[in-house]
């Protein structure tokens, strides 16, 4: 646990502690708990009359965040396991109303680092890709089940990979000859078929897109996401309009995106609350890592944080 900690590093620290600005006595709600270094942070600033709610959809990582905060903090810490789309109505089971919470996209670095998840092809692993390794399909599954015409579609819309159709076309014609098994075997496949990059495009690997749409799909990535920012709204109505919900008056509501097709919903959910007059964003621009931590922390220059406040007052016209 310790080896993990020390090359995992959490992102946008500093960024995170000022515009949540965690108070004592706070409820906290992680919606990806990871390896609780965010988590662990807030904690110590919530004291022991706070709450902390870690929920992750990686079982054994939970219970490494859980044992991480009670280490550093005496505030009390509760574990969910599951999709952060379930976490408000997991909080209003326990009664609690949330006055901050954050769902970092990233994935912890033991996650990447372990080849046998297969969320990498850096390392020759198992096509699985699960998260939660008690969901039902894995990678190998699509990658050797789905149709020509649906794979190439979650290639282009989950990857944004232009080169979907010839991906996908190349897959299917080489699983009728043998099934895919492992990232390697794959990642070869795909990059044969996409060929080099265009000219003038950042030099990523060509497999690279391929695999962010097989894991974005098999976790249900982006519609858990929308499913939890369509929950955001709501609470920020009913709260404004004096009701009850499961974030309180005033709530932090943080997201931390890492491409596009995340940050995209994110900014457009937070604008659409504040022009409804529910809520203000307090990042008119998402706040994003310095030279200094970048330099530190590679993965830090793709993060993208946006926070919305709700109202803590009811809004006049409702009374």
């Amino acid at each position: 646990m310790t080896d993990e900690r020390a090359s995992h590093i959490p992102v946008l620290m500093e960024q995170i502690l000022t515009l949540l600005d965690p108070k004592p006595g706070e409820v906290y709600a992680d919606g990806t708990a990871g390896l609780g270094g965010h988590a662990a942070a807030v904690a110590e600033r919530l004291g022991p009359e706070g709450v902390v709610v870690l929920n992750d959809l990686d079982a054994s990582n939970l219970a490494k965040a859980a044992e991480f905060v009670r280490a550093k903090s005496d505030c009390p810490v509760i574990e969910i396991h599951g999709s952060f789309a379930d976490l408000p109505r997991k909080l209003e089971a326990e009664g609690l109303r949330a006055d901050l919470m954050l769902a970092d996209l990233g994935f912890a670095s033991n996650q990447v680092d372990d080849p046998a998840r297969g969320l990498t092809f850096r390392d020759d692993g198992p096509l699985d890709m699960r998260l939660d390794q008690t969901g039902e399909v894995t990678a190998a599954e699509l990658v050797n089940g789905l149709p020509e015409t649906e794979l190439a579609n979650v290639i282009y819309q989950y990857g944004e990979e232009h080169m979907s159709r010839r991906i996908a076309k190349a897959i299917v014609t080489r699983r009728k000859e043998q099934k895919f098994k492992t990232t390697g075997d794959l990642a070869d496949v795909v990059r044969r078929s996409a060929g080099p990059p265009p000219k003038g495009r950042k030099r990523i690997d060509r497999a690279t897109r391929t695999f962010q749409a097989l894991r974005i799909a098999v976790n249900g990535e982006i519609e858990s996401l929308e499913s939890l920012l369509e929950q955001v709204r709501s609470a920020s109505n009913r709260v404004a309009f004096g009701g009850d919900s499961w974030l309180s008056r005033g709530a932090r509501v943080g997201v931390i995106s890492f491409h596009s097709l995340e940050d995209r919903p994110v900014k457009r959910a937070f604008q659409e609350i504040e022009q409804a007059g529910d809520g203000r964003r307090l990042t008119r621009k998402p706040a994003i890592a310095d030279e200094a931590e970048i330099s530190g922390n590679p993965r830090s220059r793709s993060a993208k944080l946006r926070v919305l406040q709700l109202l803590a007052e009811t809004r006049p016209d409702a009374r």
